[in-house]
């Protein structure tokens, strides 16, 4: 009996501990009337303002939040919108038939409009222990939330949120910002602040240490201390999170236009190493060698590709970031087993690809993609014959190229300039001076071989 009440006072205490995180510094709610803030309804998408209206008009709440809200807070155009509501995910799909209800760890309903997709969450509340909590919401034993279908009241709303810059509500019933969380003065401010306990959050969904840095990166805001404090700590966090999902996070990381300095945070916050450990053991102290010089010039280069709104291909920026691990398991598999280094070359893009796949699930059809790549730059060096020509051909000859030249430059070989330098060359000349060329390199064109006629049977004599 004893000790049945004292566990009951345990969590009794637990829960007022967690409780009290809640409440800790928690703002005054402050509503920013239309002529305080920027938000403008022609630069909001028309789709979200339909299901906004909707919603509004079946009687539930319905706000824009998120990254969309602090974009245009910000001046800058959103690339999606989002909406929470009062309504049940179930509600919002009987108010829409272009609506399907996705996710299990955390229930959304998409509204969909061709190729845009609104995505409407309900308010969510906080986690007391109860047995129908229990059967909404799941916890594993790391402090990880592997299902969240609580739900609540807008205020228990923007308490569940990650940063408070992102915990802003735009009302489209009266064009104000519901501010619950101190998530103005932040944006003013230009910090990148957590809700609650950070290591509890971090805890619950480790993702959110990635996001921490993408923000700081992206807005060029800076990461409270409070904030950033236990990310060191707690980076070893992200091995529980699926690989498929981190992969989806590395193209938001690393693809998105602030590559470079993204990769400057996530080395300085120890965020790296869960990602790329293949990559993080021939890290130097100085931060200067080949491999990564390699990588920065390649996340500068597709920075500023983004920047100038070309395409990026993530089996390029995968195939320069792995290049030189890979070189060195290609050596080390033909130093102890004494095969031919195009052979070793061969197995060592396995174990390279295998090994990264095991952290990020880099999908079948981008792997591919590198290993033609990576191929090709064992064939550059040989021009001979049809060679050249056939190279060029090749699909991913572009790619391999700009490797390259990237090669050249990290490691400052004057054969890899030359080479490059003749590449260069090769591709934008006319054929009768693509021909001189390859001759230039040795080649002469072949000599026709001219085949003995065949002797022919004698033809029979005419009896006649």
């Amino acid at each position: 009996m004893f000790t049945r009440v004292a566990n009951f006072c345990r969590k009794v205490l637990s829960r007022e501990e967690s409780e009290a995180e809640i409440v800790v510094a928690r703002p005054k709610m402050t509503v920013i009337p239309r002529e305080q803030h920027a938000i403008s309804r022609k630069d909001i998408s028309e789709n979200a303002l339909k299901v906004l209206y909707r919603l509004n008009k079946a009687g539930y709440e319905a706000y824009l939040v998120g990254g969309g809200v602090r974009d245009l807070l910000l001046g800058k155009k959103p690339k999606d919108f989002d909406v929470t509501t009062s309504a049940t995910p179930d509600q919002v799909r009987k108010l829409f038939r272009n609506c399907r209800l996705v996710g299990r760890r955390f229930r959304l309903a998409h509204v969909m409009f061709g190729p845009e997709i609104i995505e409407v969450a309900t308010f969510r509340g906080h986690h007391d222990g109860s047995p129908i909590d229990r059967t909404t919401s799941q916890r594993g034993q790391n402090g990880m939330l592997l299902r969240d279908n609580i739900f609540g009241s807008i205020e228990e709303d923007a308490q569940r949120r990650d940063f408070t810059i992102n915990s802003l509500y735009y009302s489209v019933a009266d064009f104000t910002v519901r501010d619950y969380v101190g998530g103005m003065q932040d944006l003013n401010d230009g910090v990148i602040r957590l809700i609650g306990n950070p290591e509890t959050r971090y805890r619950e969904d480790p993702v959110r240490m990635l996001r921490a840095v993408r923000f700081a990166a992206k807005l060029g805001m800076s990461i409270s201390p409070e904030t950033a404090e236990p990310i060191p700590r707690l980076a070893t966090l992200i091995n529980d999170v699926p690989p498929a999902r981190l992969f989806e996070e590395c193209l938001k990381l690393l693809q998105a236009g602030y590559g470079f300095e993204t990769w400057r945070l996530l080395r300085e916050y120890s965020l790296f190493q869960p990602l790329f450990p293949t990559i993080t053991r021939y890290f130097t102290e100085n931060g200067d060698s080949p491999m990564e010089r390699i990588i920065t010039q390649v996340l500068k280069n597709t920075d500023n590709r983004i920047h100038n709104e070309m395409r990026v291909n993530p089996a390029f920026l995968f195939a320069a970031m792995f290049w030189y691990p890979l070189l060195e398991m290609a050596q080390k598999i033909a130093q102890e087993s004494g095969l031919a280094y195009y052979d070793a070359f061969a197995l060592a893009t396995n174990d390279v690809l295998d090994e990264a796949c095991r952290s990020i699930a880099i999908p079948k059809r981008i792997t591919t993609l590198v290993r033609d790549i990576w191929q090709l730059q064992l064939r550059m060096s040989r021009r001979q014959g049809k060679r050249a020509w056939k190279l060029m051909e090749h699909p991913k000859f572009r790619a391999a190229y700009d490797l390259l030249a990237l090669r050249a430059e990290a490691e400052n070989s004057a054969e890899l300039q030359r080479l490059t330098q003749w590449w260069g060359e090769f591709q934008v000349a006319a054929p009768p001076e693509q021909k001189d060329m390859l001759t230039d390199l040795g080649d002469e064109p072949a000599r026709r071989r001219h085949r003995r006629p065949r002797k022919r049977a004698p033809r029979p004599e005419s009896n006649a």
